[in-house]
């Protein structure tokens, strides 16, 4: 479903992503794992679209991806957020979040379309018309994941889904995005510097440094400490600690 091939982005003088490369296979995921600063949620941002400035080769589904993407590839890929509560208008209701994707692709039945999507997301339909402030950072980020699917993508890329949720909320939304890409087919791409998440939900795991991809593992290698590179090591010692802690 998508090719990542020797992928580079600048910043003035900075390479912030180093000829990166990956593949996602069609309705698996794929998790980039790093530090703050590591580049991983740069080669995102190049993958969605919303950085226009960079070298190399992507597909998605066999189409070769300029700079400048077409109304079609934005309906086939959609991004989910880090902060629920910084991505929802705080003056919009769920309602009118939930309706802009269908008006911007010109897609109709918005009635039908907004009850499914919200519980698809485990939301009741009172929650159609609320406010942002009037939900918890678990339902924004429910109502976050029913605007990225309105459109029905194919694809989702999910920039730290959960970074701003507490553990137990967490696990409520990455088992929500489980559920999702079983019954929908969909092709994930997720950025987290938590190992645990990541692990969680992608069979394959890209752990980046100083804007290079310094090795591609299993989850389950991960999982087993079957590390080839110092900084993945590093990462995942680092990880136990905290799950300790």
């Amino acid at each position: 479903m998508i090719t990542v091939d020797d992928l580079r982005v600048r910043f003035g003088e900075t390479e912030a992503v180093k000829g990166v490369s990956f593949a996602v296979p069609e309705g698996s995921s794929f998790g980039i794992v790093g530090e703050s600063g590591s580049g991983k949620s740069t080669v995102l941002r190049a993958l969605s679209g919303l950085n226009d400035d960079w070298t190399g080769r992507m597909t998605v589904k066999g189409q070769v991806l300029a700079p400048n993407r077409g109304k079609d590839f934005f309906r086939r890929v959609q991004m989910v957020f880090q902060d629920p509560y910084g991505s929802l208008h705080p003056r919009q209701t769920v309602d009118r979040a939930l309706s802009e994707p269908l008006l911007v692709h010109g897609i109709g039945d918005a009635d039908a379309r907004i009850a499914r999507a919200l519980a698809e997301v485990a939301l009741p339909p009172a929650a159609r018309f609320r406010y942002p402030h009037q939900l918890s950072g678990g339902q924004r980020q429910r109502v976050a994941i029913a605007r990225g699917l309105m459109a029905e993508p194919e694809v989702l890329l999910l920039d730290e889904p959960t970074s701003a949720l507490d553990v137990s909320v967490q696990a409520e939304v990455l088992n929500l995005l489980a559920d999702l890409q079983q019954r929908r087919g969909l092709t994930y791409v997720m950025v987290s510097h938590n190992l645990a998440v990541v692990a969680h939900l992608c069979p394959m795991i890209g752990v980046m440094q100083g804007g290079e991809m310094v090795e591609i593992l299993s989850g389950e290698d991960l999982r087993a400490g079957r590390t080839t590179h110092p900084h993945t090591t590093e990462l995942r010692a680092l990880s136990t600690e905290l799950e300790e802690a």
